[in-house]
């Protein structure tokens, strides 16, 4: 690809901008800086690594996954009034081509593991409905739990309100009288929220903890990024189906 491309759809700014950039010395490759704007770059795994742009090292690469801890308070949409997700990214990400969009999403009042990605083809794959990738959430009620509602909820027999479909079988972990972690296989309209309601209780705190084999981690802080190794992404991919 040539790099002013590449850096323009990276959101380093207009391809007339990102030839300034170059051309006044800002772009350097193993050290050696780069004074041509059309020079053909392979778009390798270590270019990041290998290029800086002033004093920082290059912006992911496309098709990049990272994982943000979303907090509390905030909409994963491009639109809707009030604090937005994509707000927490850096500015440049929010002019990257393709768009960087949310894989899923948490509602305003859930917090947790939330994955973006600029790959539309990983982005279906993931949550795609016949994939089935598990999703941990730790949940808190307003109410002890009666005892009966893991048996319900592995059961694959539970049906929402409004809805002609049974809810696949889900697993609930109680590690207190008003707390537990559900994991799921689906991602319907406030699913969580709507099966604790269906058994008689009100979810107060909902937070994702784990998507696939991969755990939010302990040290990651509500509103921070990390961006994911092909390893980690490995984690929360399905089979090929």
């Amino acid at each position: 690809m040539r790099l002013d491309r590449l850096l323009g759809n990276l959101g380093y700014g207009s391809r007339r901008e990102v030839k300034g950039l170059v051309r006044g010395g800002d772009v350097r490759l193993d050290g050696a800086l780069i004074d041509d704007p059309e020079m053909r770059l392979a778009i390798t795994p270590d270019l990041r690594a290998r290029m800086t742009v002033g004093t920082e090292a290059l912006d992911p690469l496309p098709g990049f996954v990272a994982l943000l801890n979303k907090p509390r308070g905030v909409t994963c949409s491009h639109k809707e009034a009030g604090r937005l997700v994509y707000e927490l990214l850096p500015p440049r990400w929010r002019a990257r081509e393709p768009a960087v969009s949310s894989v899923g999403r948490l509602d305003k009042d859930t917090s947790g593991l939330l994955l973006l990605t600029d790959d539309g083809a990983l982005l279906h794959r993931i949550i795609a409905p016949k994939a089935a990738v598990p999703k941990r959430y730790r949940v808190t009620l307003a109410r002890p739990l009666r005892g009966n509602e893991a048996a319900v909820f592995a059961a694959g027999t539970l049906l929402l309100d409004n809805e002609a479909t049974p809810l696949r079988p889900a697993t609930l972990e109680v590690t207190s009288p008003t707390e537990a972690n559900l994991t799921v296989t689906e991602g319907r309209y406030h699913q969580v929220r709507r099966m604790f309601a269906a058994v008689g209780n009100h979810v107060e705190t909902l937070h994702r903890n784990r998507i696939g084999s991969l755990s939010l981690p302990d040290d990651l802080a509500p509103g921070a990024l990390l961006v994911m190794t092909p390893e980690q992404v490995g984690f929360v991919l399905p089979p090929r189906i």
